[in-house]
């Protein structure tokens, strides 16, 4: 593969990152393909202009999914086993600002449909673009955030946060202050 792909391929190799959940791929179809440097990009879109969402898997580690579910193309997740860990891998676009508010409650709502679905005592990762900020602070919120969250907390903020505290998760990236010289992996998700 050629292209962002292989450039993906080539950051993930170089920050030595095994997984990754990739946003806007804007890739039609229901597939898993390799991108390059022993990677392979497990993806499902509608449309090739927008949305659609993946999982980045280091080579390794394909061996390990049990179960791909493509719900649409804003969810979808892969369910591995590693080291006898049962390990779900959510990945997430959520509608932007300005969208319309019934599609932003069917993607909450199909998230919350895959959570679900998950039994206990397995562990989860989401990784996403919620498009939204939970804001500076965590007044309040502790709970689930820490206090290194950007901007005003916004409608879309605010459905994340409500999300973390109904699974019983932490909004992570609000617990370590990012550094710049990391951008390049953040731009990509």
């Amino acid at each position: 593969m050629t292209g962002k792909g292989r450039e993906l391929a080539d950051v993930m190799e170089r920050r030595k990152v095994d997984i990754l959940c990739v946003q806007e791929t804007r890739w039609k179809g229901s597939k898993a393909r390799s991108i390059g440097a022993g990677f392979k990009l497990f993806y499902y879109g509608v449309d090739s202009k927008r949305t659609g969402v993946g999982v980045v898997l280091k080579e390794e580690f394909v061996r390990n999914v049990l179960e791909v579910k493509r719900v649409s193309d804003r969810v979808m997740s892969l369910k591995l086993e590693i080291e006898g860990v049962m390990l779900n891998v959510v990945s997430g676009y959520a509608p932007q600002v300005g969208c319309e508010l019934e599609e932003k409650e069917r993607f909450w709502s199909e998230l919350d449909e895959v959570m679900e679905s998950i039994p206990t005592g397995e562990r989860v990762v989401i990784g996403a673009d919620f498009n939204g900020h939970v804001g500076e602070g965590y007044t309040g919120d502790e709970e689930v955030m820490g206090k290194f969250g950007v901007k005003e907390r916004n409608l879309e903020g605010q459905m994340v946060v409500d999300f973390a505290k109904r699974m019983d998760m932490g909004v992570v990236n609000t617990y370590f202050q990012k550094r710049e010289e990391h951008s390049d992996l953040q731009e990509w998700s």
